[in-house]
């Protein structure tokens, strides 16, 4: 037991000093250039999945590894590090920074909950599309820890009223003043006696019948925060709901998501002859996509957490008028604390509504965009071009005004300050998430260079026996399953190398292969440490990992058939998936 013990405490130590020594007989035997090409990706897949050693620590491998074995020079390796990705995300957390900074992400969110109303089901709803809609353009991580205090608070306020509801309703039956009656009376004065009474009795059936209810509800389990187990309940489904719809609604955008803009940075490096994959036809498919996991995944969360009561979606009970009209307030309170829009607020959005027309309309496929101007340069202008241009006006558009006025009645020049200033830029930028791309780009170059990937594509090419949609099926689940103990970049970066020349050799069109296999990548819905996000719900305490693993295997499922439905109807015409284009070929090329 003590020998296990230290096992367990150094067990990241163990993992890191016999990986490498596990794995050495593959180069020293083997001597060629695929196999030491493996061995660094096996080594570092094995620290990927463990976390033995930091992810972006280990995306340095290459630089360190290529070298020494021959398979690329130092600094061919470093150019490596550093592509189109890293521009164009500096350009949307320039947009993400001010957006957090000058609180329009809590506006927008709050808004959207105004919209749907308080009742838990259509309040899930609410909160779920706002999520999605603020994760579209901000990490899944930020926006989940931006959206979970505003719910917390909410539910906080929801439970609390119910409480004193019921505790009011049972007072009346033993003798005492039944506040919750008072208030129905006061909230119907332009009304008649008779009617009050008639709606007294009404309400006093009701009370019964609910106080009656909330006691085979009660949490048998003393000592809890629940009054009542549907009080318990409600409080996983908002945060499941919180969680998983951050993550659908990165699936959208090329840049919700780190795992997107890899792939799309990979891809375009790999098949340059293609230009398919930009801002707007990644949106095209996948938007309808995510809107129909987001809508499947609130019904399954209703379902599973909720009974998905019809009755209670549309209940109009003066009751629960009251608790939703106190839960009302709490939402309407916060958006009132931030006070009329400002100047900081518009500047911002206008630039974000610049930003998102300019990639959609630079080149939409089915009518001519705006990079036409540029023919001449054609494939020059890419999505990064448009981030950078509208990410720079963040730093130059004055965030007050640059004159003031003094008491005398002089007009004196006013301290000049941006948007965003860089300092504050530096805390939003993902100095971790650039240096892990980087790993997996210099990885993806090694492959090509050694002859790995042209090897693998040979030693896959009896898999075309297969149908297509069952080589798609199987990779969709292979990356699901990966994505539940690694991290979603680490994923994409270890299986988008094998995966590309899979649809090589079976000759399949790659795009067919890649985007469900990238898309599923995100399904990271079953574990507490599969996702940032996942972790962030965790930690407030409602929900168990027992609840996550079975609502997620729901939404996990959901999502695989969504993503082989799209692919399968509306991508094909997109990008001509039947066929197998000129521009894979370009790439089957031997190694050195």
């Amino acid at each position: 037991m003590k020998l296990l013990s230290y096992v367990l405490v150094y067990r990241r130590f163990i993992l890191i000093l016999l990986t490498p020594l596990l794995f050495l007989p593959l180069p020293l035997i083997l001597k060629t250039k695929e196999a030491e090409c493996a061995y660094t990706l096996f080594v570092m897949a094995i620290f990927w999945l463990t976390e033995a050693v930091p992810l972006s620590v280990t995306a340095l491998l290459p630089a360190l590894m290529f070298p020494l074995f021959g398979i690329m020079s130092s600094q061919k390796v470093s150019s490596s590090y550093f592509k189109d990705f890293h521009i164009l995300l500096t350009g949307v957390i320039c947009l993400a920074t001010s957006i957090e900074k000058w609180n329009l992400h809590k506006r927008i969110a709050l808004k959207m909950v105004m919209m749907v109303g308080v009742n838990p089901v259509w309040l899930s709803l609410g909160f779920m599309v706002s999520t999605a809609f603020l994760s579209m353009w901000l990490s899944n991580t930020s926006t989940t820890a931006m959206v979970m205090p505003i719910v917390e608070a909410v539910l906080q306020q929801i439970m609390r009223v119910e409480a004193e509801v019921d505790t009011n309703q049972m007072s009346y039956f033993n003798g005492s003043t039944n506040l919750g009656l008072e208030l129905e009376e006061s909230a119907n004065e332009s009304g008649t006696n008779d009617c009050k009474e008639k709606s007294m009795q009404v309400t006093c059936s009701d009370a019964q019948q609910t106080a009656s209810k909330n006691e085979q509800e009660k949490d048998p389990e003393p000592g809890k925060k629940y009054r009542t187990q549907r009080d318990h309940q409600m409080c996983k489904l908002m945060c499941l709901c919180i969680t998983y719809s951050s993550t659908i609604g990165g699936l959208t955008t090329i840049t919700g998501t780190s795992t997107n803009l890899i792939f799309a940075e990979h891809f375009n490096g790999r098949y340059p002859d293609c230009q398919c994959i930009n801002f707007g036809s990644w949106f095209l498919l996948s938007f309808p996509a995510a809107i129909l996991i987001l809508i499947l995944s609130w019904i399954w969360l209703q379902w599973l957490f909720m009974d998905f009561n019809f009755k209670e979606m549309f209940h109009c009970g003066k009751t629960k008028n009251i608790r939703e009209k106190s839960a009302s307030e709490v939402i309407k309170e916060e958006y009132r604390k931030l006070g009329p829009i400002r100047y900081q607020e518009i500047v911002t959005l206008v630039l974000f509504f610049a930003m998102a027309l300019l990639w959609f309309t630079r080149d939409p496929g089915f009518i001519p965009g705006w990079s036409l101007l540029f023919k001449e340069y054609k494939g020059y202008a890419t999505d990064s071009t448009v981030a950078l241009i509208v990410g720079i006006l963040f730093f130059l558009i004055p965030a007050k005004r640059l004159t003031k006025t003094t008491a005398t009645g002089e007009i004196v020049a006013f301290d000049y300050s941006p948007l965003i200033t860089w300092k504050e830029f530096q805390t939003f930028m993902p100095w971790d998430i650039v240096i892990l791309v980087g790993g997996g780009f210099a990885l993806a170059d090694g492959f090509e260079e050694s002859g790995l990937s042209k090897w693998i594509g040979d030693k896959l090419t009896p898999l075309g026996s297969l149908p297509t949609w069952l080589i798609i099926l199987i990779s969709c689940l292979l990356v699901t399953s990966v994505t539940e103990v690694a991290s979603n970049p680490a994923t994409i970066t270890i299986l988008m190398p094998i995966l590309a020349p899979l649809a090589e050799a079976i000759h399949v069109n790659p795009l067919y292969i890649l985007i469900p296999s990238t898309l599923c990548t995100s399904f990271a819905f079953l574990l507490p440490v599969s996702n940032p996000p996942n972790a962030i719900v965790y930690s407030y305490g409602h929900v168990k990992v027992n609840d996550m693993v079975k609502a997620g295997l729901g939404v996990n499922l959901i999502g695989v058939v969504v993503v082989m439905l799209g692919i399968t109807t509306w991508a094909v015409p997109m990008f001509d998936l039947h066929n197998f284009p000129s521009w894979a070929n370009s790439t089957n090329k031997a190694g050195p």
